[in-house]
């Protein structure tokens, strides 16, 4: 007879303990030494059945998923970590310990999965603890990337309203190149060839689009299609990009520590990358005053790509117009406009239908000229719609 919920946590929870005690004796991390923590999570589910009727445990028929749920409990992201192993799945989010969601195939769905709020800091401060950052009532807010690329996104009382909202963002690896990208339906295959041409000639690329609309996907895909002899820097709040290039240095920000210090912006990268000898400079995201850093960067001489929240490719330019003004500097349209058009070559708008498929919608190109107060463009794509 199958075990109710409650009784396979329990013995769940009972051996994953005993396993805790056995990698503690013998000083072995899981995390470094998987091997060795199967086996003795084996032994110690083989153990709990054979004493089981003697002692009054209740027996499990499934040692391999009772192997696998004690392994997660003491190594992985325990109720979660199925979620993160699944492929299919995008994004998880936690709204509250029993209601849990995920993202396959860019729609959602509900998990039927209940935790209690005890399991979800528990699970958070597992995630973070090899990140080097924190979340607590001076810090309602973390970003921190996971071990395997995944991105972290939390939030805590009073910020949200009764529980701990939690977002994970999975690293989707099976779509690194372009050629990944026309398989899926996602460009084109002229528009493909289009875009790495513009890499490799040079060019400085916009990437635009809504939330989930495939901006950081498309971007990672484009940076590994440059030429291997380049050198590509990479600067981001916080590691997400994919990036299979050769001579690639990665950069992210850092939080500031307890004491208001250590803080490291993305402007501070981008001036630091500047000197890292760049055959281009890519910001993950563009959403604040670095936009004026990155558009002196590319005035420069050093190509450059990103990506940027908008609604259109007009719309990006348009923004990309507007962020340096945030600097507070003596900046205004007149240095801005001319600044985009004559560094700024293309824009590459994405887009997420209904029904979850992401593809690119539009390619346009900047004319290097500014009329009427506005950077002129010419289209040289733009999807099909039925």
């Amino acid at each position: 007879m199958p075990l109710s919920l409650d009784a396979a946590d329990a013995v769940t929870q009972a051996v994953a303990e005993r396993v805790r005690d056995r990698l503690r004796a013998e000083q072995t991390d899981p995390a470094r030494h998987p091997e060795r923590a199967a086996q003795i999570a084996a032994a110690e589910v083989r153990s709990h059945n054979d004493y089981a009727h003697a002692r009054g445990w209740a027996y499990v028929e499934d040692e391999g998923g009772l192997i696998r749920d004690v392994l997660a409990a003491v190594s992985g992201y325990g109720p979660l970590q199925a979620l993160l192993d699944d492929p299919g799945v995008e994004e998880i989010w936690i709204n509250a310990p029993d209601r849990i969601y995920c993202a396959r195939g860019g729609r959602s769905e509900r998990v039927p999965l209940v935790l209690t709020a005890t399991a979800v800091r528990d699970l958070v401060e597992r995630m973070l603890h090899a990140t080097g950052r924190r979340v607590d009532l001076s810090h309602p807010f973390v970003d921190a990337s996971l071990p395997d690329g995944s991105r972290l996104h939390v939030v805590i009382p009073d910020i949200t309203r009764a529980h701990w909202s939690v977002n994970i963002r999975k690293f989707v690896p099976h779509r690194r190149t372009l050629a990944d990208l026309v398989s899926a339906g996602a460009l084109p295959s002229a528009v493909a060839d289009l875009l790495e041409t513009s890499m490799a000639a040079g060019r400085s690329v916009l990437v635009s689009g809504a939330t989930h609309a495939g901006k950081t996907t498309l971007l990672s895909a484009l940076i590994s299609s440059c030429p291997p002899d380049q050198r590509v820097i990479t600067v981001e709040e916080t590691f997400e990009l994919a990036v299979s290039s050769a001579d690639v240095v990665a950069l992210q920000g850092r939080q500031p520590s307890l004491e208001g210090t250590g803080e490291v912006t993305l402007r501070r990268l981008v001036k630091e990358a500047l000197r890292m000898r760049p055959d281009r400079l890519v910001i993950g995201e563009v959403r604040d005053a670095e936009a004026l850093d990155l558009l002196l960067a590319l005035n420069t001489g050093v190509p450059g790509a990103a990506t940027l929240h908008a609604n259109s490719a007009a719309e990006a330019i348009r923004k990309l117009a507007s962020l340096p003004l945030l600097a507070g500097r003596n900046i205004d349209a007149d240095f801005v406009l001319p600044a985009i058009a004559s560094s700024v070559d293309l824009v590459v708008h994405c887009r997420r239908r209904p029904d979850g498929h992401r593809l690119v919608s539009e390619v346009a190109e900047l004319t290097g000229e500014v009329s009427a107060g506005t950077v002129t463009t010419r289209p040289l794509y733009r999807e099909h719609v039925r």
